[in-house]
């Protein structure tokens, strides 16, 4: 992305992150930690760990420190609703393809982009849900649920892969539809290994 209204989405280590985080949590509830508190927080020897954390954070952009004050960490203006989401792999849309759900990398993005609000990104491989917008790499998200209701896109596990598509309810059959007319649906035999990982909540597109 290169809106300049969003940070970089380089991967952020998982400390980092998690620093990031606490830290967030922290000034969006009007305190701001010292180097010491940052420190204590996740056990560093000492506050030199927590000033490399933090100065790289703040080389990013995804934080502001005010000089020469002990307490003077900020949230940046206009970047408060981002919202840390990890990308934990891939999902076809097309036919099912293996799961790939390692911690691929963390991204901070506006969480005003989701409804509702995601738990995590999934890139796309494949173009089976092209008229829905939904492209090959883009990155979806995916709010965590085993419940969708009739006609919601979905990111569902079909023996022990996943793929998304529209869900179906008929009274007999679920079924799982494509978005584009080359691809035929995938229907769910009874007794098949069948679960909702959990329904779309919106993209992002990088160029």
């Amino acid at each position: 992305m290169s809106d300049p209204d969003f940070p970089s989405p380089d991967a952020l280590s998982s400390q980092r992150a998690a620093v990031l985080a606490f830290l967030r949590r922290e000034l969006a509830a009007g305190r701001a930690p010292s180097l010491a508190e940052v420190a204590g927080a996740f056990g560093f020897a000492s506050r030199n760990a927590a000033q490399k954390h933090v100065q790289a954070l703040v080389g990013q952009g995804l934080l502001e420190q005010v000089p020469g004050r002990k307490r003077g960490l900020r949230l940046p203006e206009g970047r408060a609703d981002l919202l840390p989401l990890p990308v934990l792999g891939r999902v076809a849309a097309g036919v099912p393809i293996g799961a790939d759900i390692g911690l691929d990398q963390q991204l901070w993005l506006d969480r005003r982009l989701f409804s509702p609000v995601p738990d995590y990104l999934l890139k796309v491989q494949g173009d089976s849900m092209i008229d829905d917008g939904i492209l090959d790499g883009d990155l979806v998200g995916v709010h965590r649920t085993p419940d969708a209701r009739d006609g919601q896109t979905v990111v569902a596990r079909i023996d022990g892969e996943l793929t998304i598509k529209r869900l179906r309810r008929e009274r007999r059959r679920l079924r799982l539809m494509p978005r584009n007319p080359a691809h035929t649906p995938i229907d769910v035999e009874p007794g098949q290994d069948f679960a909702i990982e959990g329904v779309y909540c919106g993209l992002v597109r990088r160029g």
